[in-house]
């Protein structure tokens, strides 16, 4: 059985990822590339599905010791784990190379006290668990393969076959070191190069201390926002500049439930506000990156723009079910692929047209075919802003006017005005005030309950919305306005939970909720970093910090996040980590560090 969600630990190489368990175990890892096929699928299934676990030897049938210890070396995605056993202390230490050739997966075994007798246990099986591969051995080298995929494993260690898996079993003395690679290639190309475990372990902590240097945040929250960058960085597919929302899939939103979504791609929502948090701390590189990603993947047909894409800018995500995988704790349905792409979700036109101003205004080169881009969205925009749609959350009910989604095509709009009278670009000024005048009054008239003095979900609806919240952080009202505090403040009676987390809307358990969906959910960890942020704005900054710090702690020991918590069971829920949780982090401890420095 998979560990809990936060039990794991992220590494990767910035094309892919792994995560691995506190016992030592690798029970997930696509290749090559994050939405490829996993070749560990063990953490949406059982062992039987994939899975690489190396740390002390333990009787058979027994559980795996999880690790004493563990953490990054630093400000780095090199994960160390270390045993305390009778015998002796042993340390590994686990990390995926950045790299221009064949992804590999690198585990030293590294003795510290005694001597501790240690096992490692491979089993491959790709397309998600469903394939045993051919196992053998070619040379000194032991090799995997079935189809498209081979995958090869390096080692100074002795190693055998049974049951379908490859194990080795060693000892290890204070100082001494035993590596393991694992190197995916195509099977039909020659093998991949020998590995240099020592060399790739040195370059690749070079690579994140020379990353972490450009950050340009020194507040007290410095710890938690470079892991989060860090983690942001993980989750950026390098050659491309596309960024996945999770590594992972199908990790549930209610443990048992049906609520399981593949997060391996690029939404544009996502990817625009992670943007702007790496611009707001000095990584101006990523944004260019991210915007040469924008303008491929949008090309020729800006009027039909996707609410995600492929990582490398393909259309076609279509879903399916993946019935021989059991699912994270039983929760069913495992989905590949994301239906949702197919989606109305006019909110995208605001979060792309912001990240493209905040790159402009934090003095990226200008591109005159982004310019071009962004007139062309408002133009669509302009026909089409008042049509109903699913939305930010993705429902899978009827479309709606939501009011998040007109707040967001007022800021695309706000945001080209604002581009034009810099004199950058040419538009027609005065159609497109008067279009962004129709839309704030359209929302304020449709989308207010004066009664209950809040904004709603939906035109019409008594039902409220936790990105509602972000109606000040947009500039579409200031934080002082009445109507403003009071839709804090009926999120904060409305949508929290005991611990003071927020909902993002109202869940129906049994029955189909407005979302089209059975099921409830966790506190979604962005609408609540979304209302410590609102909170710092209003002046009711130590109420601010208190939540923030409190959404800190949520953590796990590594300072990651899933996408929700959930309160009942006190654990995190959904795909992990999430950059939706780690952006509105950093921004938060950014709003939080300026209200400090002026006093508030």
């Amino acid at each position: 059985m998979a560990g809990r969600i936060e039990d794991y630990a992220l590494i990767g190489d910035m094309q892919t990822a792994a995560l691995v368990c506190r016992d030592g175990t690798a029970d997930w890892l696509c290749l090559p590339r994050f939405d490829s096929h996993a070749a560990f699928a063990g953490l949406l299934g059982t062992e039987e599905h994939g899975f690489w676990r190396v740390g002390p030897a333990h009787p058979s049938g027994a559980a795996p010791p999880p690790a004493d210890r563990r953490r990054y070396r630093g400000d780095s995605l090199v994960l160390e784990s270390e045993w305390d056993t009778p015998r002796g202390t042993v340390r590994v230490i686990d990390f995926m190379p950045p790299r221009d050739g064949a992804p590999q997966l690198i585990r030293i075994v590294e003795g510290v006290s005694g001597r501790v007798q240690m096992r490692s246990a491979l089993r491959m099986r790709f397309s998600y668990g469903r394939v045993v591969p051919w196992v053998h051995k070619v040379g000194d080298r032991t090799v995997a393969v079935a189809g498209p995929d081979s995958v090869w494993l390096d080692t100074t260690a002795d190693t055998f076959g049974k049951d379908l898996t490859t194990y080795a079993d060693f000892t290890v003395s204070p100082g001494e070191r035993v590596a393991f690679t694992i190197s995916w290639q195509p099977s039909h190309g020659e093998p991949p190069a020998l590995p240099d475990p020592e060399g790739s372990l040195e370059a690749t902590e070079e690579f994140w201390r020379e990353w972490v240097e450009h950050c340009t945040y020194h507040g007290p929250y410095r710890d938690a926002v470079v892991r989060s960058l860090i983690t942001l960085k993980a989750l950026t597919y390098a050659p491309t500049g596309g960024i996945v929302a999770a590594p992972t899939t199908s990790l549930p939103e209610e443990i048992g439930g049906v609520r399981n979504w593949d997060y391996r791609y690029t939404w544009l929502r996502d990817a625009a506000i992670t943007l702007s948090s790496l611009l707001r701390t000095g990584y101006r590189e990523e944004a260019r990156a991210w915007r040469e990603w924008l303008l491929r993947a949008v090309a020729g047909d800006p009027e039909n723009l996707q609410i995600m894409y492929g990582i490398a800018g393909e259309r076609e995500l279509g879903e399916a079910e993946l019935p021989w995988l059991p699912g994270y704790e039983n929760s069913k349905p495992v989905r590949v692929g994301n239906g949702a792409a197919d989606q109305l979700q006019l909110d995208v036109y605001g979060e792309v047209t912001e990240a493209l101003h905040l790159a402009h205004m934090t003095g990226l080169a200008r591109n005159d075919y982004a310019s071009l881009l962004q007139l062309r969205l408002i133009g669509y925009l302009e026909d089409h802003w008042n049509e109903p749609d699913e939305g930010i959350w993705e429902v899978r009910g009827p479309r709606r006017h939501f009011v998040h989604s007109k707040v967001m095509a007022w800021v695309a709009v706000d945001r080209t005005i604002k581009l034009i009278e810099s004199g950058d670009v040419d538009g027609p000024l005065e159609r497109w005030r008067e279009l962004r005048d129709d839309i704030h009054r359209d929302v304020c008239e449709k989308g207010y309950d004066k009664e209950r003095n809040t904004f709603t979900q939906s035109y019409g609806s008594k039902e409220l919305d936790a990105s509602l919240l972000l109606i000040p952080q947009m500039g579409f009202l200031p934080p002082d306005d009445k109507r403003v505090i009071g839709t804090i403040e009926a999120i904060q009676r409305e949508l929290s939970t005991p611990d003071g987390f927020v909902l993002r809307y109202p869940t129906a358990g049994e029955e189909a909720g407005v979302d089209g969906l059975e099921g409830d959910e966790g506190a979604f960890l962005a609408c609540s970093f979304w209302l410590a942020d609102d909170l710092a704005m209003i002046g009711r900054v130590d109420e601010a910090r208190q939540l923030f710090e409190k959404l800190l702690g949520l953590r796990n020991d590594l300072g990651l996040l899933a996408e929700e918590w959930d309160p009942r069971l006190q654990r995190q829920v959904g795909n992990f980590p999430q950059a939706f949780s780690h952006v509105p982090l950093i921004d938060t401890a950014l709003r939080l560090t300026a209200s400090s420095a002026f006093g508030g």
